[in-house]
């Protein structure tokens, strides 16, 4: 079962990271709980779309391209399982 919340946090995550950020630093600059950033990098908390933008604000990206992002990993995820049939056989 794909899960938004877990692509959506990941997203985020790679995204502070990638900026050599702390949850901390983030967490302040989006004016929410450490602990509440670290369940939505996670996958454990569904965020609202205000929170959501508030995340991105913070880490200077568009809510846009995390989707965007999200979007790439879902359709991967979708993606059937290629198999090589031997016609030789």
């Amino acid at each position: 079962m794909i899960l938004l919340r877990s692509h959506i946090g990941s997203a985020l995550r790679a995204s502070r990271v990638a900026q050599g950020r702390t949850l901390r630093d983030v967490a302040k600059s989006a004016r929410v709980s450490l602990g509440y950033l670290s369940e939505v990098e996670r996958g454990q908390k569904e965020a609202s779309s205000e929170l959501l933008n508030s995340i991105c604000a913070a880490l200077d990206i568009s809510l846009g391209e995390v989707l965007l992002r999200v979007s790439a990993q879902v359709r991967l995820a979708e993606a059937p399982t290629l198999t090589v049939v031997d016609d030789a056989a």
